[in-house]
C-alpha cells in the first residue's frame, strides 16, 4: 500500500512537471498600450541627437499585413538633428508590435505609412527637455 502512494504521488509529481514544460500560446496581436512610452525610450537611444525634435508626431496602433501576417504598428514622423546639430529634414518610422510589446522600430519604407492618421506628439518633441540626455 505504501509503494502504492509512492508511485501515485511520484507520478502526480511528474505529471505536474510536464505541465510547466508546455509553452503558453501568446496572442501575437494584443493591442499596444503602452506605446508611446516604449517608443520614446527607444528613440532617445537610437536618434543620433534627440535634443529639440521637430514635428513629431505619432498614428494610433493599427493592424497591418507583415509578411502573410497582421501585427499592430504605429507611425512615426519627426524631425532630427544630425550628430553636428543640423536638421535632417522629416523622416518616418514604422514600429511592430508582437503580443502588445514594442519589437521592432524601423525607418518606414516610402508610402508604408501612406494615409497614417498622425497626431501631434509634443513628448516626443520635449524629450530632452524633461530628462538626461547624452
Amino acid at each position: 500500500m505504501r509503494g502504492g502512494i509512492f508511485l501515485l504521488l511520484a507520478a502526480a509529481g511528474l505529471g505536474a512537471c510536464s505541465n510547466a514544460n508546455k509553452e503558453v500560446a501568446v496572442d501575437p496581436n494584443i493591442v499596444p498600450t503602452d506605446y508611446r512610452r516604449e517608443i520614446l525610450n527607444t528613440l532617445q537611444k537610437s536618434l543620433d541627437n534627440p535634443a529639440n525634435v521637430r514635428d513629431a508626431a505619432v498614428s494610433d496602433p493599427v493592424l497591418r499585413s507583415s509578411g502573410q501576417e497582421q501585427r499592430y504598428s504605429i507611425c512615426v514622423r519627426e524631425n532630427s538633428r544630425d550628430p553636428s546639430g543640423q536638421f535632417m529634414g522629416p523622416k518616418e518610422h514604422i514600429g511592430w508590435f508582437y503580443a502588445g510589446r514594442l519589437n521592432q522600430l524601423i525607418d518606414a519604407a516610402p508610402g508604408q505609412c501612406a494615409g497614417a492618421a498622425y497626431r501631434p506628439w509634443p513628448e516626443l518633441e520635449k524629450l530632452c527637455q524633461a530628462t538626461k540626455c547624452e
